[in-house]
């Protein structure tokens, strides 16, 4: 089976290093060996053996009958989406760890897979290595599956495990978190949410069977996350991490991104540094879990060569489709209920009776250390709710939501 990769960066390389070292494992599950014959780049790369399949023009590879499959890991939406429809549309299988392509085009590139009768897979574009598309698109399909809730970001994971555990503010770890190479010089996908964003998009889509448009979901970053918000999670025996989650409210999907405060015995209280995890609660199934590096070049890369490996198996029929173009209309942000820890100004006995009067009955927190504020957390209420509430409070600082 001959491929052309597009695209020959991180991951690019990382597809082209797992072909090589496990080449002969490879062709035993695939039932025949995968050759890349081409790459796509800009760029040449003297030196390096890759160099004689370099083309710098993809209609080289669109006019070339040998290539079975395309595999999309340039990043971006154009020309990427241009490509894979291209590609499909010519009766090739696709593969990409491109979430942002899945997000915003899945619904129409599965579709022209179906027809096709080919395959277009994207496991590497949630959780990089761990496999959790595969399992809910095949594994769990005897399962309702009821929620979704996961460590999808590995820059804002490791930057909320630092301030935890070092007591660190955000502009330090970020800068750390740049050093070392697990943020980017522009941390506005990751920080702000938009990657977890992207990505429970994708899961939703897939549980749901029917297309959930990623600009719909309410997303809100770390950016806000201060060391005194730690403090108070630390004096609560929780930690925050920021969490993207879908869950079923009767015939209705909640989906969501925000920073959350964990109790300890949450499973995703204990996923720490640039890991990603995935809980997922099935109503035959309980609960599981889904643990492991969530990018990265090697880790990514399998997921890559694992769905290369499945459309060689399968070069006639459409094995993963999904969901469908039909539009998924979620439940309204302001309807769903949860607990909020709320960071207030001023002393807890001149505000306790306004805040019981307009919260109800609050849980109170202080902080050795942390002078002029206090914490308390709320009874269970709606987002609407909450909102209205604070709105006539003048002295809140922040406000963190709780998973139970």
């Amino acid at each position: 089976m001959k491929i052309a990769v597009l695209g020959y960066g991180t991951v690019g390389s990382g597809v082209a290093e797992v072909l090589e070292t496990n080449r002969e494992l490879i062709a035993r599950r695939a039932g025949q060996e995968i050759e890349i014959k081409y790459v796509l780049d800009l760029r040449d790369f003297p030196g390096d053996k890759i160099q004689e399949k370099i083309v710098h023009d993809y209609q080289i590879i669109a006019e070339d009958p040998e290539i079975e499959a395309v595999v999309e890991v340039m990043g971006g939406i154009e020309p990427a989406h241009t490509f894979v429809k291209q590609a499909l549309l010519a009766g090739r299988h696709a593969v990409t760890s491109n979430k942002a392509l899945v997000a915003r085009h899945g619904a129409e590139l599965l579709e022209i897979a179906r027809e096709r009768k080919v395959n277009f897979l994207f496991e590497a574009s949630v959780g990089g290595g761990i496999p959790i598309l595969r399992a809910l698109g095949s594994s769990l399909t005897a399962d309702e599956i009821e929620e979704v809730s996961g460590i999808l970001n590995g820059t804002t994971n490791y930057m909320m495990t630092k301030m935890f555990y070092e007591g660190a503010d955000y502009d330090t770890v970020l800068k750390e978190a740049q050093a070392n190479g697990f943020a980017e010089a522009d941390p506005t996908a990751d920080v702000e949410g938009q990657d977890a964003c992207r990505k429970i998009a994708i899961l939703a889509s897939i549980i749901s069977g029917k297309n959930v448009e990623f600009e719909k979901i309410y997303t809100e970053g770390i950016t806000r996350v201060t060391k005194e918000d730690m403090a108070y999670a630390r004096k609560m025996g929780m930690t925050v991490k920021l969490l993207a989650q879908c869950r079923r409210d009767g015939e209705k999907l909640a989906a969501f991104v925000s920073p959350f405060l964990l109790k300890s015995s949450h499973p995703l209280y204990s996923v720490n540094g640039v890991f990603n995890a995935v809980f997922v609660k099935g109503n035959m199934l309980g609960d599981a879990m889904f643990y492991g590096s969530g990018a990265g070049k090697l880790p990514t890369a399998s997921a890559v060569v694992a769905d290369i490996i499945a459309a060689a198996k399968n070069p006639d029929k459409d094995i993963m489709n999904f969901w469908s173009r039909e539009e998924l209309k979620l439940e309204s942000r302001e309807e769903i209920r949860r607990r909020f820890f709320v960071r207030a100004e001023g002393e807890p006995r001149n505000l306790e009776g306004k805040i019981q009067a307009e919260f109800g009955n609050c849980r109170f927190v202080t902080v050795e250390g942390l002078d002029g504020e206090f914490g308390f957390v709320t009874p269970v209420m709606s987002e609407g709710d909450f909102a209205e509430k604070a709105g006539n409070c003048p002295w809140i600082l922040h406000m963190i939501r709780v998973e139970e």
